[in-house]
């Protein structure tokens, strides 16, 4: 009789759904610091790349599934029991521990580039998979939160076979990455400078909504009369080297992502990184730069992101020529490119001179 009796027990000691769910949610969020920071696990078995990107695919399928799972039970009424919920949330649990653990299993001598990527793709299903399970004990059954949580489940997972399988694919994907957003920065300098005013958009609208004010028009923000959202002729001159150190930013990236392509190799993976890590550098930098030259312009801060940014344009090439992808040094196309950045450099000197000795 008391054995019959033990599991009604338990089942009832079970804590109601939506609280296994909160406490579900919990536990995901308590290990994304570890995936942040976690090394690769120890082991002197020899890394197998196909069992590997098995194992990771199947962790995703399954991470996919249980969030299907999930999401199907309770988006409808009645909610589960809470001896379903209590199975529906170990599985969540499981699959999520699986495909960490997967990470894990990735050795640092596969190249750190591609262990960010296989990171970064773990930390977006295991976030995406707590903000699934927020979603649902604060607003469950049907409700359009809950499609979009889960979508971006099934996106992050769906993302997993699509990461580069050796560390030379993922320097280049990265290295593509970094040369888009520079080219994309550098579309948006050109494009201010064509209409000689960065902020002409956002004037007409206030020009236009403003037409019938009789009041006075300097007290407007933002209204054209303010000198501050203009260039002066000094700031013009100024733009001129910085646009043209963009471009040289820009051809930078493009021919490092070039010379990895025709000439990386998959084995010499702590040089890639090394290639990689200086060149991440770069777009930031030229954001930086970039968000200098908006009026009102400080010529000093401008000189001082474009110095920053020739220190890191020059220590890319160099690396890169001292590595194995630039297989004759002193006839490559490096020098160049540190001539047209000195160059820049040294008119952007001249014109901010005055600054420096105030």
């Amino acid at each position: 009789m008391a054995s019959a009796v033990a599991p009604v027990a338990a089942a009832s000691t079970l804590p109601p759904p939506l609280e296994q769910l909160r406490h579900l949610a919990g536990e995901l969020r308590f290990l994304l610091p570890g995936v942040r920071v976690g090394e690769a696990r120890e082991t002197t078995k020899e890394f197998d790349r196909e069992t590997f990107w098995r194992r990771l695919r199947e962790a995703a399928i399954a991470v996919s599934r249980a969030a299907t799972t999930l999401t199907e039970v309770f988006s409808r009424l009645p909610l589960p029991s809470p001896q379903e919920t209590q199975k529906f949330s170990e599985e969540v649990h499981a699959a999520i521990k699986a495909i960490i653990a997967v990470y894990y299993s990735l050795p640092k001598d596969q190249g750190i580039t591609l262990r960010k990527l296989v990171r970064s793709a773990t930390l977006d299903i295991v976030d995406g998979m707590a903000q699934l399970v927020e979603v649902l004990y604060v607003t469950p059954t049907q409700s359009p939160e809950n499609l979009i949580s889960y979508n971006s489940v099934w996106e992050a997972c769906q993302q997993v076979p699509r990461i580069p399988k050796d560390n030379k694919a993922a320097a280049l994907s990265v290295l593509t990455k970094s040369v888009d957003l520079v080219k994309d920065a550098h579309e948006e300098m050109e494009q201010a400078v064509e209409e000689c005013d960065p902020y002409y958009g956002l004037l007409s609208d206030i020009e236009e909504d403003n037409s019938d004010n009789h009041g006075d028009e300097e007290d407007i923000l933002g209204y054209p009369s303010n000198r501050d959202s203009y260039w002066s002729e000094e700031d013009q001159e100024l733009i001129i080297p910085c646009l043209a150190l963009v471009r040289a930013s820009k051809a930078c990236l493009k021919k490092i992502r070039l010379s990895v392509a025709e000439n990386g190799k998959k084995d010499q993976v702590a040089q890639l990184d090394d290639i990689v890590d200086i060149s991440d550098e770069i777009s930031p930098s030229v954001d930086d730069l970039a968000l200098s030259i908006y009026p009102p312009v400080c010529h000093l801060s401008v000189r001082i992101n474009c110095a920053k940014l020739v220190s890191v344009l020059k220590k890319a090439l160099e690396i890169t020529k001292a590595s194995h992808v630039t297989p004759q040094p002193e006839d490559s196309w490096i020098p160049l490119l540190i001539n047209a950045v000195d160059h820049c450099m040294n008119r952007i000197k001249e014109l901010t001179q005055h600054e420096v000795e105030l």
